[in-house]
């Protein structure tokens, strides 16, 4: 089948960038782009392009040469799945609250309502691609919906995961290091090959079984966080003997063997992927019975929470042990820098930890708008929400504050008047570095208490 119109359902931050370079770089296939957020796609549609929903440096200009001429945001659902011969589902698959598997299996509802809505609406054979992050099998499931509930048309099931980084997700959808496609018909499975071929080389276009898509990139994710939390647990021990995490990452990172990527100690990861694909591995692990491979992987989980409270609790130490009425600032919300990305932030965590010792906190994020901020703060109660205060300027965040926390890796934060901040704030004045972002020497000089993460004070 040679594909000159898809559809994807879900305009977030997988299927509004995605879905804007194939369009880029496919002119000749219209690809529609639906979700039922009616405020979503109007941002996505915005003539003022600073307003789209999704920060991603690069994004706008992909988005300004494509929408209109054949890339297209709607709400009309049905039209769009109707017309497309290749679907992509791109919906979110958070971690079930409820029920068995609650705080571990991924919520497949939104996967399964997409599925019927697919078989009901469908007049003509489809290609049916999975973009969501989901468990293993789960190919199965949605081509069981589609063969048992549709029109006697024929659907054959693709596995194409995301590997974005986000923050850097255009360059990554430019130039991938690979782009992996699953799936059981060579037909199918070439239709999706010739469409990536348009821009990304064939050797770096994978093909595989089914299952062997949907495990890897749950592996991938996996992998990544593992090496995140193995060197924050180094941190801890570099602060207790001396040792500076800094140095023993750039040691071990020059071994070929292991490489310097995903080294960088801090107050641990964030993001929609690797909590919840871990947890989501932890989950499958289980349900097979395999226990001694599930508690590996939920140690990775285990590690990142305890980075997070002993950060929050190291502040509170160095307070003098309360910092009740004291107002701290937190530069960064985004859980990584270059997006607007909010989920799992570990700035979350911290804030709410600081809230609950009667802390006043200041908030400033260059790209994260006040709602967000409120709206991951839901479940503090109306006396807790009080207490923060979200800045649009960084130096009136910082001014009269006891500390600061840097949690976000924004590069706008090393052009700062640190000297100036320092005049404005309480003495002593602290800097809790969450990212070690900032210079040491120039911090100290200044005249700032500057802690560290992996970095012993002895």
């Amino acid at each position: 089948m040679k594909i000159n119109s898809i559809c994807c359902i879900g305009a977030g931050y997988v299927g509004g960038p995605t879905m804007a370079v194939i369009a880029q770089k496919c002119p000749h296939i219209k690809v529609t782009v639906v979700d039922l957020n009616e405020s979503r796609i109007a941002d996505w549609n915005d003539a003022n392009l600073e307003n789209l929903p999704v920060y991603e440096p690069g994004l706008d200009a992909v988005v300004a040469e494509a929408r209109g001429r054949n890339l297209f945001f709607s709400t009309d659902v049905d039209k769009a799945i109707d017309e497309a011969q290749m679907i992509f589902i791109s919906v979110n698959t958070p971690t079930k609250n409820y029920g068995a598997g609650k705080g571990m299996a991924a919520d497949l509802k939104y996967i399964e309502l997409c599925a019927r809505q697919i078989a009901r609406v469908s007049k003509q054979d489809k290609i049916v691609v999975e973009k969501s992050t989901l468990p293993v099998r789960t190919a199965e499931a949605i081509k069981n919906i589609l063969d048992h509930t549709g029109n006697g048309v024929q659907f054959q099931i693709l596995s194409n995961p995301e590997f974005l980084a986000e923050g850097t997700a255009v360059q990554d959808l430019h130039n991938p290091d690979r782009v992996l496609i699953g799936g059981e018909d060579k037909d199918a499975i070439k239709s999706l090959v010739d469409i990536y071929a348009n821009w990304v080389p064939a050797e770096k276009i994978l093909t595989t079984n089914v299952w062997s898509s949907e495990l890897s990139k749950l592996t991938a994710n996996a992998f990544l966080a593992q090496r995140v939390s193995s060197i924050n647990a180094i941190s801890e021990l570099c602060e207790k003997t001396g040792a500076d995490v800094s140095e023993v990452s750039k040691a071990i990172g020059m071994d070929v063997r292991i490489g310097s990527k995903f080294l960088k100690a801090s107050v641990g990861f964030g993001g929609s992927c690797f909590q919840k694909d871990i947890l989501n591995l932890v989950y499958i692990a289980k349900s097979y019975g395999l226990h001694e491979v599930a508690d590996y992987w939920e140690q990775v989980v285990i590690m990142n929470d305890h980075q997070k409270n002993r950060f929050s609790r190291n502040i509170v130490q160095t307070l003098y042990n309360t910092i009740s009425g004291k107002k701290i600032t937190l530069l960064g919300w985004a859980f990584k820098k270059d997006t607007n990305d909010t989920r799992e932030s570990a700035a979350i965590n911290i804030a709410q930890n600081l809230i609950a010792e009667q802390a006043k906190i200041a908030v400033y994020d260059p790209k994260v708008s006040e709602k967000q901020i409120k709206e991951d703060l839901i479940s503090l109660d109306e006396n807790q929400l009080k207490l923060i205060q979200v800045n649009q300027d960084p130096y009136e965040a910082c001014h009269n504050s006891h500390a600061i926390a840097v949690l976000t890796e924004w590069d706008e934060f090393n052009t700062y008047d640190w000297q100036k901040i320092y005049n404005n704030m309480l003495k002593p004045a602290f800097i809790f570095d969450g990212r070690n972002l900032l210079d040491k020497k120039q911090m100290t000089k200044i005249g700032f208490t500057y802690i560290a993460v992996g970095s012993s004070n002895l």
